[in-house]
């Protein structure tokens, strides 16, 4: 009995156990996730190689202690002459990058990340569904009311032929009651070709049918015309240097926080500078497409740094690359790329679409005040979890008991708060 209970207890506790190390081994995946996505996508992919081999399987390779001195300062562990090390270091001709400020636990979260990959939730049919019918139901409403338009103008038109003609007729029948003799249409138009437009300028109904008609069009065009003023959806500007969305940030899966960084943490999402194309294109120039020679784009990128592909030294003729401006918002409204970002967890194909299969960027959504405003009705506040929003409470339940509150404790010391 004594061993029964015993056996019971401890398989009890290696379940309990086991689950504890799945929910923590989940969790630190997601942690890592978020790390790998920031400091690693620019070389290494987990099924694919990008400047760096791929990590798939890295985790059965090497123990774990070894990734993390590899991680944390490749540079200096290969200097200490650890035979792994200096092996690894012959993978790739780019020196593996140190990362000083990843704890022990950061390391740990993204080798828990490379064991598990990215774990794609199943599609929801019925959000599929529905976004599908919401999308067909506006198309069809606006095609209803274009159609409905041309449709009621039709009719119209023809009802009012059909009144003349019927009025003409019984004109002519009370006329002949009456002894009078009347022309027959036939006769009289053989007689004056241009007998029938002179008597549809006269007829005050054709007149103002076509005057409601001019109403309508001129109306409706300056309406539209209105409306869409600084309106610039599908605007595609042509840009100095072809950079491929598709291919960076679709196919080698480039987390968009590695480029644009000050999406996260400012009003701006930046354009970033030539040095952070440089930590890749110094050794990936496309070479294999270009018949062993230097992509033309990326060409470019070396003549606006005055970079010397041979030997590796940068010159004094620096220049830089004219961007064009795609998405721009007027100086009356203002809009912070952090506050969406970080803080509502926004994705940034919310506002610029399927960026990651565009070859060119354009602008996919109209930006307009009733787009944004729609967005904020719909969109749920994710408040669990989130140190923005639990700072709010705080404050709240704060002034629920009557202490005191000051505005930074609400944010006034927010940068942006003054300087716009």
């Amino acid at each position: 009995m004594f061993f029964r209970s015993v056996t019971k207890s401890l398989v009890l506790v290696s379940l309990f156990c086991s689950m504890a190390v799945s929910t923590v081994s989940a969790q630190d995946a997601a942690a890592g996730a978020a790390i790998f996505k920031q400091k690693c996508t620019a070389c290494h992919g987990i099924e694919k190689a990008v400047v760096g081999p791929a990590l798939k399987g890295v985790d059965t390779k090497y123990d774990e202690a070894w990734l993390i001195k590899w991680i944390r300062n490749a540079p200096a562990f290969i200097a200490s002459g650890d035979a792994q090390a200096v092996k690894a270091s012959e993978y790739s001709p780019a020196m593996m990058s140190a990362f000083p400020e990843l704890s022990d636990d950061d390391i740990k979260n993204i080798i828990a990340y490379v064991k598990v990959g990215d774990v794609k939730p199943a599609a929801d049919p019925n959000a599929a569904a529905g976004a599908n019918a919401a999308a067909t139901a506006q198309g069809g409403i606006s095609n209803f009311m274009l159609f409905g338009l041309l449709a009621v103008i039709i009719i119209a038109f023809l009802v009012i032929l059909v009144l003349n003609r019927v009025i003409s007729t019984l004109e002519r029948v009370m006329l002949q009651k009456k002894g009078i003799e009347v022309e027959e249409e036939e006769a009289a138009g053989a007689k004056d070709r241009f007998g029938g437009l002179r008597k549809l300028s006269k007829n005050k109904k054709f007149i103002l049918f076509i005057v409601l008609l001019c109403v309508i069009f001129l109306g409706s065009a300056g309406w539209k015309g209105m409306w869409e003023t600084g309106v610039h959806t599908g605007y595609q500007p042509v840009q100095p240097i072809k950079f491929s969305h598709q291919l960076h940030a679709g196919v080698n899966k480039i987390d968009c926080q590695y480029c644009h960084s000050g999406a996260y943490s400012s009003k701006h999402a930046s354009i970033p500078s030539l040095n952070v194309c440089m930590n890749c294109h110094n050794y990936v120039t496309a070479s294999e497409k270009y018949d062993g020679k230097t992509s033309p784009e990326i060409m470019k990128i070396y003549n606006a740094l005055d970079y010397n592909e041979d030997t590796k030294v940068y010159g004094n003729n620096t220049k830089p690359v004219e961007w064009i401006r795609i998405h721009n918002l007027p100086d009356l409204a203002y809009f912070n790329h952090s506050q969406h970002v970080s803080v509502a967890g926004i994705e940034c194909q919310k506002c610029h679409g399927p960026i990651q299969t565009m070859e060119e960027v354009y602008q996919y959504s109209p930006l307009t005040m009733k787009w944004c405003i729609n967005c904020h009705r719909e969109t749920e506040v994710n408040h669990k979890d989130n140190p923005y929003y639990d700072k709010l409470i705080a404050a709240h339940d704060k002034l629920k008991k009557g202490e005191k509150v000051t505005a930074a404790v609400l944010g006034g010391l927010e940068c942006a708060k003054c300087h716009y």
